[in-house]
């Protein structure tokens, strides 16, 4: 056990390891509010930020940083300080970083790729995933036109949802909706799925955990357990094991339906 076991009693929940991915720090869509209360409701063993945790390619036309995303780090920094080990595997969007992996720096190891082992004796690879997007890595020039593309819908994205918390809705992602209803993102996102599975096997693997597309998942895909950590742009998901080896997927938008459908069972029962 890691001294992160040994903290102060606290209301948070323990949990033995979180994953989460793309949360493009340094971008407008960044949902950096919604990422430090679900950092601050959690006490882990071990944290892996799985890529795209920094946004390196828009950072490069300008600097956008906000105190909320200055929380963000701060809270990685805390949890760190405290015990948690963090694990920064690279991405594309933060590839600068790929020229320091395997630095330490005290409870903060920075590494291209992991291997953990579940509680329940599971091998899974941890990666980000570029590595199997054939535009990302073959055609980077399209990967940008794509970007931009993306973009467009994040700030529709954004629009819906100010409107939607002003008239007392949860959060809810036009993006992710979208890509489920294009056949060529469903393609892209099976293709994706296949391709990581199959490095998997080779490798002897039971699972991945990966990010990337921004689409978060857990199934079985052939032999291979896969596991998508989903992002902090759109979706607002998140990986969780408990101290059993189970894994969960985490959203935001479910874990507000059941606090609004709490709130209301108890604004009706009998006092």
């Amino acid at each position: 056990m890691t001294h992160a076991q040994f903290c102060r009693p606290s209301n948070k929940q323990r949990v033995r390891t979180l994953w989460i991915s793309d949360v493009h720090l340094g971008t407008r869509d960044c949902q950096a509010e919604h990422l430090s209360r679900f950092l601050k409701a959690y006490h882990a063993d071990r944290i892996y930020l799985v890529g795209d945790i920094i946004d390196g390619w828009k950072l490069r036309s300008g600097i956008y940083w906000p105190q909320a995303h200055t929380n963000v780090i701060r809270r990685l920094l805390t949890m760190s300080k405290r015990g948690t080990e963090v694990i920064y595997v690279t991405g594309n969007h933060d590839e600068f970083l790929r020229r320091y992996s395997k630095l330490m720096l005290g409870n903060i190891h920075l590494v291209d790729e992991a291997e953990h082992l579940t509680a329940d004796g599971r091998r899974l690879l941890v990666v980000h995933g570029d590595q199997f997007d054939v535009i990302t890595r073959c055609h980077r020039w399209l990967a940008f036109l794509g970007d931009r593309a993306y973009e467009i819908s994040l700030v529709l994205n954004r629009w819906l949802n100010h409107w939607r918390a002003r008239y007392g809705y949860g959060y809810w992602s036009l993006s992710a909706y979208l890509k489920h209803k294009v056949k060529g993102a469903v393609n892209f996102i099976s293709d994706f799925e296949q391709a990581i599975a199959h490095e998997c096997t080779r490798r002897g693997f039971q699972g991945v955990v990966c990010g990337h597309i921004h689409h978060a998942e857990i199934r079985q895909v052939g032999e291979v357990e896969y596991l998508n950590c989903g992002d902090w742009v759109e979706s607002c998901t998140a990986l969780i094991e408990h101290w059993d080896g189970q894994i969960e997927l985490y959203r935001l938008a479910d874990a507000q339906e059941a606090a609004r459908s709490a709130q209301a069972q108890a604004s009706v029962s009998p006092s």
